[in-house]
């Protein structure tokens, strides 16, 4: 394989993951952080980024899976050995080029005839140009009868035209040093600033604020980061595994939150959410799939059993269930109400996540057609059972428990 092709297999798994996410390059610049023209630089091929971090958050705002995620590592990490390649042999090629055409006699090291003049003067001999700066006035005749001057070595004034600083050129001196050290206080000043401001952070036990942490956290992370990440959420009240493993359910515990709290929901753990996080008031609690059961029976009250199957099938009775599809949208709630949908019934996202309102707008789409096939695959799923409803039911509620509790 050529390096060529390196890039371009790399920059082919990242055009696939933002066509079938349906997003625009100007909507993936808003959710990752990084600007328009670069993501499209990433895309063409023509751009490997040094880092793997805007690649993970791009992939995963366009909603690559694990195995894709795993993959397209995989790819980053040899189109940038290429890139790192193509970079080691032009340096190289660049430095031979410059040391052969260094002239023979190029002094090096202070060493050469040239150098000569930069020793301690004897009798009869033309002082170096150090020594000349200030005596100037005595050059004369005996400066001429010791031979020609020396060739001036780069980077040096000839002796003979060597003069004292005047008043305005130490003027300038000073002025130029007062200037450094300003510029120096403040650049000292802007670093400890930050420094005081990071060790503050981490010194307060926040893990997602220290330098371990310092990137955006994302699904496919497995490490300490994504464990403080689920500590919080199940200290929040969120039914989780805590188990270091950015994965499917983590992925829709951080988006609830951050549909709850007003945050962009993309389901990346950035500075925002690590606040919330954090915030001892953040809570991410809803109802309970018994109570769930319960309300649906309640409301669908003409097929309580049916209903109930339908919604166990679509979300497993959970309340704060959000399934991303492949071209960007997003199904929520209950009976996973779909963006498209919730748009026509007036809502939100986050109305969607809420129980109630979720059950109640599932019942007027059933209601107004009279049958569940706004939910195809379930209906489906649901008329090829077992004729007893009792025994679809027991079946679903048995599934829902098990997938509950599925980590990950």
């Amino acid at each position: 394989m050529t390096a060529t092709a390196d890039p371009e297999r790399f920059a082919a798994l990242l055009r696939s993951l933002k066509e079938r996410s349906g997003l625009s390059y100007e909507a993936l610049a808003q959710r990752t952080g990084s600007s328009r023209s670069t993501l499209h630089r990433y895309c063409s091929g023509s751009y490997v980024p040094p880092d793997y971090g805007s690649v993970h958050r791009f992939a995963a705002v366009c909603g690559a899976s694990p195995n894709e995620l795993r993959q397209l590592h995989r790819l980053w990490a040899v189109a940038d050995m290429s890139r790192m390649g193509d970079e080691g042999e032009g340096d190289k090629s660049d430095g031979g080029g410059r040391e052969g055409e260094r002239p023979p006699d190029t002094p090096m090291s202070g060493r050469g005839p040239e150098a000569a003049p930069r020793q301690t003067p004897g009798p009869g001999q033309t002082p170096a140009p150090e020594q000349v700066q200030g005596t100037a006035q005595e050059s004369g005749p005996e400066a001429d009868e010791a031979g020609p001057a020396p060739t001036a070595v780069a980077g040096t004034t000839p002796p003979g035209h060597m003069t004292a600083p005047g008043p305005w050129r130490r003027a300038l001196l000073i002025l130029g040093v007062c200037f450094l050290l300003l510029v120096a206080g403040g650049t000292w000043l802007t670093l400890t600033t930050r420094q005081q401001a990071s060790a503050e952070d981490a010194d307060d036990g926040r893990l997602l604020f220290s330098a371990a942490c310092a990137e955006p956290v994302g699904m496919g992370q497995h490490d300490a980061c994504v464990q403080e990440v689920q500590r919080l959420l199940a200290e929040a009240g969120a039914d989780i595994s805590v188990d270091s493993s950015f994965g499917p359910q983590t992925l829709r515990r951080v988006t609830a939150f951050q549909v709850l709290h007003g945050l962009d929901a993309d389901g990346v753990v950035g500075t925002e959410t690590k606040k919330a996080l954090y915030d001892p008031k953040a809570r991410i609690r809803s109802w309970s799939p018994k109570k769930v059961r319960q309300r649906v029976r309640q409301v669908f009250a003409e097929e309580p059993d049916h209903a109930v199957a339908i919604a166990d099938c679509q979300s497993f009775l959970d309340p704060l269930h959000i399934l991303p599809n492949t071209n960007g949208t997003r199904n929520w709630g209950v009976f996973q109400i779909s963006d498209a949908r919730l748009s026509k019934l007036g809502g939100t996202p986050r109305k969607a996540l809420d129980p109630e309102w979720n059950i109640q707008a599932a019942y007027r789409l059933w209601k107004r057609a009279g049958d569940f096939n706004d939910w195809p695959y379930c209906e489906r799923a649901y008329t090829r059972s077992p004729s007893s409803k009792k025994a679809v039911s027991t079946y679903t509620d048995t599934a829902s428990n098990r997938l509950l509790h599925k980590s990950g």
